[in-house]
């Protein structure tokens, strides 16, 4: 009587990770490495944006440190001050140094104290051509030495920005770089871009362009009314898109008194004639 040969395979037992599930684990456990279709969780410091809305969409919760934080916006150096100012006073509270490279109109230091910022802690540094800038900005990452950067990089290059990722890994502080939104479509190293638009009522308009997690293509309205006006606006005006009347209309009139010309022309006397 012949013998058959049998083969045997191993089952795993009931509840027992796959070899498969151990492996995704243990790549999952790599710093860096996260699932595609969920936000990930560095294990880096991070600082509240401020607004919990837009934290819950954040890897972390919040403004990530060791990384490049890309702030594209239509016009510079109008909204960032706001998007960015409840971080920037948290970082002033712990006693960090808040350093802003080249932005293109003076900051309005008032303004800054009023949002809770301190100006002993607050350093202005005038980098006129694109190259000082850059070099400023690229120096101060590496020194590791403040609490958060704001650089206004318009012209910098994808090979900088990647360079500057790079520097930014070692960095303890907030890295923010405000670029135009016409860079939208080009490629950037930085591991989280947003834009900042405004919409009515002096809500800002957010879109999450880039991020460790799924695309984000809701925009996020967050409310933000500048500086010290939210104590003297009466409740109609801090929402003036509510307002009747034409007052606030979007459309634009044909005219400057906002009626149609009627042409006149002038009577002829027939006794004249």
């Amino acid at each position: 009587m012949s013998q058959s040969a049998f083969s045997f395979r191993a089952q795993p037992a009931a509840g027992a990770p796959s070899s498969a599930g151990r492996g995704a684990q243990s790549v999952l456990a790599i710093q860096g490495v996260w699932r595609g279709t969920e936000i990930s969780n560095p294990s880096v410091a991070v600082v509240p944006t401020g607004w919990a809305l837009l934290d819950r969409e954040l890897p972390g919760g919040g403004w990530p440190s060791q990384s490049l934080v890309e702030i594209l916006a239509p016009q510079p150096a109008i909204l960032e001050w706001r998007l960015l100012g409840p971080a920037l006073r948290q970082v002033s509270e712990r006693g960090g140094q808040v350093i802003v490279v080249g932005p293109p109109r003076q900051p309005y230091l008032p303004g800054l104290q009023q949002g809770g910022l301190d100006e002993r802690r607050f350093v202005w540094i005038q980098a006129q051509t694109p190259a000082e800038r850059l070099w400023a900005t690229e120096q101060l990452v590496r020194a590791n030495a403040c609490g958060a950067i704001i650089a206004w990089l318009p012209q910098a290059r994808p090979e900088h920005i990647r360079r500057l990722q790079v520097c930014a890994q070692s960095c303890q502080g907030l890295v923010f770089l405000c670029r135009p939104e016409a860079v939208r479509v080009e490629p950037s190293a930085a591991p989280l871009r947003v834009w900042a638009g405004l919409r009515p009522d002096w809500a800002l308009d957010l879109h999450i362009l880039k991020r460790r997690g799924p695309p984000h293509a809701r925009p996020i309205a967050l409310p933000s009314v500048p500086g010290a006006l939210a104590s003297v606006l009466s409740p109609r005006q801090l929402h003036p898109g509510q307002l009747p009347g034409q007052l606030f209309s979007r459309e634009v009139p044909a005219h400057a008194v906002g009626r149609p010309v009627i042409a006149l022309r002038p009577r002829r006397n027939p006794t004249l004639q």
